[in-house]
């Protein structure tokens, strides 16, 4: 039997998934990493994308929109939206992408001319489209 750590998934409104995992591929914002146990302690942030958990039962993913990630004995991911991927319809990616857009528009408006705020906001929208075609839904292709 492999060996084991406690992974949690929590966001806002309940906890998402929790149990043993022998790996978790988390999306973090300064790139991808996967989490085994006796990984040495680390806290990231996370990017949107998919979170892959290995464990004895198979693996699942879910759909996180960002958050943090804390691993140490003990894999624990605090996501602002985290959905089973196979509960993420065409509907609910295409309203997190809108949500994705109009958080663009706004920092847009209040950050005329300041690129950093801007990139960040046009790269979080960027990986919010890019999630739809990575599970297979149609991408949603708002305007810049």
């Amino acid at each position: 039997m492999a060996e084991t750590m406690q992974f949690d998934l929590v966001s806002p409104e309940r906890r998402v998934a929790s149990g043993p995992a022998t790996a978790v591929q988390i999306p973090g914002a300064e790139g991808d990493l996967t989490a085994m146990p006796n990984h040495a302690p680390l806290i990231t942030t996370l990017r949107p994308g998919i979170l892959t958990v290995e464990g004895e039962s198979g693996t699942q993913q879910y759909v996180v929109t960002g958050g943090f990630a804390e691993i140490g004995e003990s894999c624990t991911i605090l996501a602002e939206n985290a959905l089973p991927r196979e509960e993420l319809t065409q509907e609910a990616y295409e309203a997190l992408v809108d949500e994705a857009h109009a958080s663009y528009q706004r920092t847009k408006a209040t950050f005329q001319n300041e690129p950093g705020p801007v990139d960040d906001a046009a790269k979080l929208l960027s990986d919010m489209v890019a999630i739809g075609g990575h599970i297979g839904l149609s991408p949603k292709q708002p305007s810049l």
